[in-house]
């Protein structure tokens, strides 16, 4: 492609490879939304991806790279953060189900002399932000040994809970007990701060890894009857998840949003009709047994943050042919559309040559406001948020955020 003039071809063919034309009114000039939308900015801990740092620093020293963040969300006209505050069933809060991350401390259970997600809910509101309670329900290790695990552990003290699988420990969420905790160990930061969301990514049954099972023959005897197969017991199973956390979260806190993070492709439109024209080798429905189209049909979350991680005319899965698909599957629903934004591409050499471009994210935001349904744009992850490489997050600030606005939530 060709230098600047690319920004009007790049969108012209991005339409193209929706099935529209820039005669159609959905791709013609940006449809007015109902209010501002959110621009979120994911704050990651698992491995202390964006903070803190490094495990071991002081209470002040966490607290400032995190009130750090903070501003620098504010600095980039964002108005909402999603804070992972649950990585691998351990808490960044008092809680009185699961130890202390070992993130802060680099001890887990070990107490940091200070709440994370107390000061986090504080100051991000000081700042005018959202705060969401990011949790992944059922990661329990990054490894595959139990002992490495403070003995008081939940997974210590129930060992048949929990599943060895791909070099990592995992909750089984086949089981009806599991099921009752991980909820019971989330809504406890619901009813103790005043979160604005509740916040699940993509990991329900882990993605699959070639040659290994995931062993659940025992949950799948005791528990699996009436089911077709294995593969529809699983997909219940994160149903009722889903089903019960969102009437939780109601319940324990009034008002709080309920949102979900997957990836992005449903299914692919080989395997499914009403799939997306994509090619992917991971299709959340067969592969995670989520079925993330039927939770957003039936209303059963808020808001929808699909993780369209491709550029713009990338083959096997196109940025120009998911968010059209997104916008249709919301459609009169009443659950908020996201588009999960892969800024971390930004500038890595590993990446192709679309990623070399600073302007591909504001293209992305470019193409993204012809649909109505889109109402907003989260960006993975804060630290690129912030050191922002080659100004691709400059860019969308400069193209597409003229202002600060408070989410229209």
């Amino acid at each position: 492609m060709g230098r600047m003039s690319r920004r009007a071809f790049t969108l012209g063919a991005a339409l193209t490879l929706a099935g529209v034309t820039a005669g159609d009114a959905v791709a013609g000039d940006p449809v007015p939304r109902r209010g501002p939308a959110l621009r979120g900015m994911w704050l990651a801990s698992v491995a202390n991806r964006d903070w803190p740092s490094k495990p071991g620093l002081t209470a002040a020293g966490q607290r400032a790279e995190l009130l750090a963040h903070l501003d620098t969300a504010r600095a980039r006209r964002l108005n909402a953060v999603i804070f992972q505050v649950r990585p691998a069933a351990d808490a960044l809060w008092p809680s009185p189900h699961e130890p202390w991350s070992e993130v802060l401390t680099g001890v887990q259970g070990k107490d940091p002399g200070w709440d994370p997600l107390g000061t986090a809910v504080t100051e991000a509101h000081r700042r005018g932000l959202e705060l969401h309670a990011w949790f992944n329900p059922y990661r329990v290790a990054n490894h595959t040994d139990p002992t490495r695990l403070v003995p008081t552990h939940p997974a210590r003290l129930h060992p048949d809970w929990i599943v060895p699988y791909g070099g990592k420990l995992y909750y089984n969420p086949g089981l009806p007990e599991v099921r009752r905790f991980v909820q019971d160990a989330m809504v406890d930061a619901v009813k103790k701060y005043a979160v604005d969301a509740v916040h699940f990514d993509d990991y329900f049954y882990p993605y699959p890894v070639p040659g290994q099972t995931f062993d659940d023959d025992a949950a799948f005897a005791a528990h699996g009857a009436g089911f077709a197969d294995r593969a529809a017991w699983r997909r219940d199973n994160i149903d009722r998840l889903v089903r019960e956390m969102g009437q939780r979260v109601k319940k324990a806190r009034p008002g709080v949003r309920f949102g979900i993070s997957p990836f992005a492709v449903w299914r692919n439109r080989a395997t499914d009709p009403r799939g997306s024209d994509t090619t992917a080798g991971v299709q959340t429905y067969d592969d995670l047994h989520a079925d993330t189209l039927t939770w957003v049909r039936e209303a059963r979350i808020d808001y929808i943050v699909p993780q369209v991680y491709w550029n713009i005319g990338f083959a096997a899965a196109d940025y120009a042919k998911l968010v059209p698909w997104w916008a249709d599957a919301v459609r009169g629903t009443g659950v908020r559309l996201y588009i999960g934004e892969a800024l971390y591409k930004a500038g890595d050499p590993a990446q192709g040559a679309a990623w070399q471009d600073p302007a591909e994210l504001s293209r992305h935001l470019t193409f993204a406001d012809s649909f109505r349904e889109v109402r907003g744009h989260v960006y993975f992850s804060a630290k690129e948020v912030g050191e922002d490489r080659i100004g691709a997050m400059a860019r969308v600030v400069a193209d597409h955020y003229g202002r600060r606005v408070t989410p229209d939530s």
